[in-house]
């Protein structure tokens, strides 16, 4: 039907928006706007990394919940609430008094923003065939890319002067999200794979579903590669802003070495995925993208002026590449499907909280020690996460269960 074909690209484009409005550009703003934040605020390096780390703790369970969720009602109607939540949970944020009420809005916001991945790539698993897959989700991760690069260049820089302060800019952001849940509320429902039933594991079947999805092998390693690789990129991003002032660069060229992280991401995300289902490989992809981030990231401990931007670019250009092809590889895990997505990656995403709630304020500690060493830190957890990698094959044996959830 060619009305459904024109139509899953509005979806899509819809999937994307959402990634860069809802979570992407609201919490980026942060890092470059942390300077003006702790000034206000009056809070240390160390709270500035709790602050940055911390919103991946309710992730933790929230990430998993979503991907439940999402797999028992659908994904549009779980979209539609949780714009609402996170744009208005996201505006108190601008409110807060001090570390305390910031914190607790950030842990606020963070429990239901994270809910959004799973189910934009549950949609792409329902609106799109395997030969497209990669691409529907390279599109979704360049929408996160592009709210990336619009929350670091435009926040400090425009939006805090034009709008009166990092406070005004938060409330923006929460305005601007909550506006995202009408037209995923006017949205067509997915289409039902063929085979399956419209809840495909059913409500009274949530804890079988979680059962059958811990006992493949690969979410396990893949869990592992993630916690190395987004715990160190996570802890770079809050990080590297700070550094470079402290190193005498200007707040604008600061700021602009994250903006280019996130350029040269949104460039590169659509050819990386359209390479991966065009070879058929996610595996091979996934290791060099890791490689080139660990080189790139653990650079930044050692180069300075020019170079900097070097390093910068090379690990950002795979940067949202690299998840697009990890969550399409979770989808595409055999005994994993459309049906059971939001699950198996709500599951995995659980290793990703652990990775972004304990690196930030592990390696900013290290800080006081010498500022370039919190880069070898994190780039030792992002070797871990390679080497996880390594273990896992393209193609995943179906898991050992007793029994697999009803499709009834």
């Amino acid at each position: 039907m060619p009305s459904k074909i024109h139509y899953r690209w509005y979806i899509l484009i819809l999937a994307a928006l959402t990634n860069a409005l809802v979570i992407a550009a609201p919490s980026m703003c942060l890092s470059v706007l942390f300077d003006e934040i702790s000034d206000d605020l009056g809070l240390s390096t160390f709270q500035v990394g709790i602050i940055w780390g911390i919103g991946a703790l309710p992730a933790i369970i929230s990430m998993l919940l979503g991907g439940v969720i999402g797999d028992q009602i659908g994904p549009k109607r779980l979209l539609t609430v949780v714009c609402v939540l996170a744009g208005s949970i996201g505006a108190l944020r601008g409110l807060a008094p001090g570390f305390i009420a910031l914190t607790a809005t950030i842990l606020g916001y963070s429990f239901v923003a994270t809910m959004i991945p799973m189910s934009a790539l549950k949609t792409c698993g329902l609106w799109f065939p395997k030969n497209q897959l990669g691409l529907a989700a390279g599109v979704v991760s360049m929408g996160m890319a592009l709210g990336f690069m619009a929350g670091s260049m435009l926040s400090a820089t425009l939006l805090s002067p034009w709008l009166g302060g990092w406070r005004n800019v938060l409330i923006f952001y929460g305005l601007l999200g909550m506006t995202l849940s009408i037209p995923w509320y006017f949205s067509r429902p997915a289409p039902i794979p063929v085979g399956q039933t419209a809840n495909p594991t059913g409500l009274k079947s949530l804890k079988t579903t979680m059962s059958y999805v811990v006992h493949i092998r690969k979410m396990w390693l893949l869990g592992g590669a993630i916690l190395g690789i987004g715990g160190c990129i996570q802890g770079v991003l809050g990080y590297l802003p700070l550094y470079l002032r402290d190193m005498g660069w200007a707040a604008a060229n600061a700021d602009g070495a994250l903006t280019a992280f996130h350029t040269a991401s949104m460039i590169c995300v659509i050819p990386i995925a359209l390479w991966s289902d065009r070879h058929g490989t996610r595996r091979k992809v996934l290791l060099v993208a890791a490689l080139m981030i660990t080189v790139g990231l653990g650079l930044l401990s050692v180069v300075d002026g020019f170079m900097v931007w070097g390093a910068v670019i090379l690990a950002g250009m795979v940067r949202d590449g690299f998840m697009a092809v990890f969550l399409t590889m979770i989808i595409e895990t055999d005994g994993v499907g459309p049906a059971y997505a939001g699950t198996a990656i709500g599951f995995v995403m659980i290793f990703s909280g652990v990775g972004n709630l304990l690196a930030p304020p592990l390696g900013n500690s290290l800080a006081n020690i010498t500022p370039g060493l919190p880069f070898v830190f994190w780039a030792l957890m992002a070797a871990g996460g390679l080497f996880c990698l390594t273990l896992t094959t393209d193609r995943q044996p179906e898991p050992v269960v007793t029994a697999a959830p009803s499709t009834l």
